[in-house]
Parts: structure tokens; sequence; C-alpha cells
């Protein structure tokens, strides 16, 4: 896709068009461009945010997840505690325990016990 392509499908988007909002968050998910879907999730575009949380889980990046998290988003703080787990950052899994997250508190404690 050409950049005037790009430029054209991005007005669309911002104009409301569901359609071209759509191919936006497709396009940045397979591009990794974090930074589009953030941009469309803070418009409160649900797919992107859902799009944004799976790509940075996918990429590693905890700190588009605890960001989100800290925002009260659900489903970033359980996918951040899952990504937290699996690469071992007990930090992150202390921090948010000690903020009241019940799961993080039991994953954090099913990892020390291993």
């Amino acid at each position: 896709m050409s950049n005037l392509e790009m430029s054209v499908l991005r007005a669309q988007a911002e104009l409301g068009d569901s359609d071209a909002a759509n191919q936006m968050i497709e396009l940045a998910a397979e591009l990794g461009d974090l930074a589009t879907l953030e941009r469309l999730a803070s418009q409160g575009n649900t797919t992107a945010a859902d799009q944004l949380i799976e790509s940075a889980a996918e990429l590693g990046d905890l700190a588009i997840l605890e960001r989100l998290a800290s925002q009260g988003n659900a489903t970033a703080a359980d996918q951040l505690i899952e990504s937290a787990a699996e690469l071992g950052d007990l930090a992150i899994l202390e921090r948010l325990a000690s903020q009241g997250n019940a799961t993080a508190a039991e994953v954090l404690e099913e990892s020390l016990a291993e």
C-alpha cells in the first residue's frame, strides 16, 4: 500500500468510516505498528484496543500493557500478568499484587513456589 493510499485510509478512518478503521487496525497489526493501534484505541476504538493488547503481548511490550492496565483495562492487566509470568518478571507481578490484584498475587505465589 502506498503512502498516499495509507493517508486516504487514515483520513477515512478519522472521519468515522468503520471499514477504513478496521483496515487500519489490520494493517497496523500486520506491521507491528503499535503507535497507530494506540492512536485508534485512544479514540475509543475497542477493536484497536483489543488488537493493541494482543500485539503488545506478542511483541513483549510490557510497558504498553502496564499503561493500559493502570488505566483500568482488565484485559490488559490479565495479559500483563500472563506475559510477566512467562518472562519471569516477578517485579511486575509484585507491583500488581501490592496494588490489590488477586490474580497477580496468585501467579506470583505460584512462581515463587516453583
